[in-house]
């Protein structure tokens, strides 16, 4: 056997070992420049996709492709999920904002807290009582904080003639159209009627009759005012028109009739004898003010009130 034979025998029993990755050798088989460009583009179209910038049949295509490629559908997955927790932190969804913050307060103790809520507490006690002390000497006598609460229920309404008028007149817009329940107490108890709403009102009630203008008593019920209870007493014509008297306290002894135009309807209120009344009505009844006149006299009033 010569030289050049027993070289081969031996290198065909001892092969050569494999190269490792720190001899300077490649491990394998260095991918192609056409697979490296498959995988970037791939890359570049999961990504277009996680940030919706694919055209519609082209996202249609690739959401086929992740339902059966597992690999690609957990790397959309794990993006998205990324983009999520940085959009929260630093509002990447708006370019405008300012990146968002993330600040830790210090916590007081529990004791230092309710230290300082007793505190308060002490001092708006005992700014309370001082208040409560100077206020007589701030105000002047007579004022309103000075009196009593049967005072200011009764001056309220004297204070606000405008409001106790319409006050009357929403009380007639919306019982007017009523056509089952237009009152409490039917004018066939009229009796009961007077008594009830007099007792509620503190003050005996009279229901003035307006039959001379073609109006009769259809009944009444009780309202709440402004301070206290009210009364409201309904008439109508053969017509359907309705008309309304609303009566509550004014503690004013005695005022001019006034007028209150809202659309379709008026509204003529006064004071007497420290009870208020407003009558309402129609704005098509032209009788409305002679009406309203005649209700003040029959209720004590005088032709200087007109």
């Amino acid at each position: 056997m010569n030289d050049d034979e027993l070289e081969r025998e031996r290198a065909s029993a001892h092969p050569a070992p494999a190269a490792s990755p720190d001899s300077g050798a490649p491990f394998g088989p260095m991918p192609s420049k056409a697979a490296a460009d498959d995988s970037a583009s791939d890359c570049a179209a999961l990504c277009a996709y996680v940030d919706d910038e694919l055209p519609a049949d082209t996202r249609a295509a690739l959401q086929a492709r992740l339902a059966d490629d597992a690999g690609a559908a957990q790397r959309v997955a794990a993006w998205r999920a990324q983009k999520a927790a940085l959009q929260t932190l630093c509002r990447a969804d708006d370019a405008a904002a300012s990146p968002g913050y993330v600040v830790l307060r210090r916590r007081d103790p529990w004791w230092r807290r309710a230290g300082l809520a007793a505190a308060w507490a002490v001092a708006g006690a005992g700014f309370a009582v001082a208040a409560g002390t100077l206020m007589p000497q701030w105000l002047p006598a007579g004022s309103w904080a000075m009196r009593g609460a049967a005072d200011r229920d009764a001056a309220f309404p004297a204070r606000d003639g405008e409001g106790f008028a319409r006050r009357a007149d929403v009380a007639y817009a919306v019982y007017s159209p009523e056509m089952r329940h237009p009152v409490e107490v039917r004018a066939a108890d009229e009796a009961h009627l007077i008594t009830w709403l007099s007792k509620r009102l503190g003050k005996p009630l009279a229901i003035p009759p307006l039959g001379e203008y073609g109006y009769a008593l259809v009944g009444g019920r009780l309202l709440p005012g402004a301070a206290g209870p009210a009364a409201q007493f309904m008439y109508q014509n053969d017509a359907g028109a309705r008309l309304t008297l609303y009566v509550s306290a004014s503690g004013r002894d005695r005022d001019k009739v006034h007028l209150l135009s809202d659309g379709s309807r008026r509204t003529f209120y006064w004071s007497t004898d420290g009870m208020g009344y407003a009558l309402s009505g129609p704005a098509t009844e032209a009788r409305l003010r002679t009406i309203a006149y005649e209700v003040c006299g029959a209720l004590g009033g005088t032709s200087a009130q007109w």
